[in-house]
């Protein structure tokens, strides 16, 4: 039997699944894929710092503090000192992030929903595995 060949199979869903997301911007709010990322990890955590942030979505920190300052001026985050360490900024979504949050989460449901249509969940199961042992490869 002739092996898949994964990687290209990987590339060519991916770049099918940003051009998917570019095509459906009433779905985001106006917010980047990226914004929902942070948007969606706040809504999981409360608050976050930047290296927080950074370590969970395996992106830089420079990366992050400018989204985050994006965000900021967009109205999505707010800044806030740390409770028990005054040095340590946080970021905590606002109203109108969460809101933008939602309105990406109904949009990836429905995508989610899509592109999942026909497989058991024993299959996602391997799926999910498998790619969760590809995003494992940089560690």
């Amino acid at each position: 039997m002739k092996q898949p060949r994964f990687v290209f199979l990987l590339n060519r869903a991916q770049r099918i699944l940003q051009r998917w997301v570019e095509n459906h911007p009433h779905g985001w709010d106006g917010i980047s894929s990226a914004q929902a990322g942070v948007l969606f990890l706040l809504a999981s955590r409360g608050s976050a710092t930047i290296g927080e942030i950074a370590a969970e979505l395996k992106a830089s920190p420079a990366a992050v503090t400018n989204l985050s300052k994006r965000m900021q001026a967009a109205g999505l985050v707010e800044r806030f000192a740390d409770e028990m360490d005054a040095r340590l900024t946080r970021l905590r979504a606002t109203p109108a992030g969460e809101q933008a949050a939602s309105g990406a989460r109904l949009a990836l449901a429905g995508l989610n929903e899509r592109i999942t249509r026909g497989f058991s969940d024993a299959e996602l199961a391997v799926v999910a595995r498998w790619l969760e042992q590809v995003a494992e490869l940089e560690e």
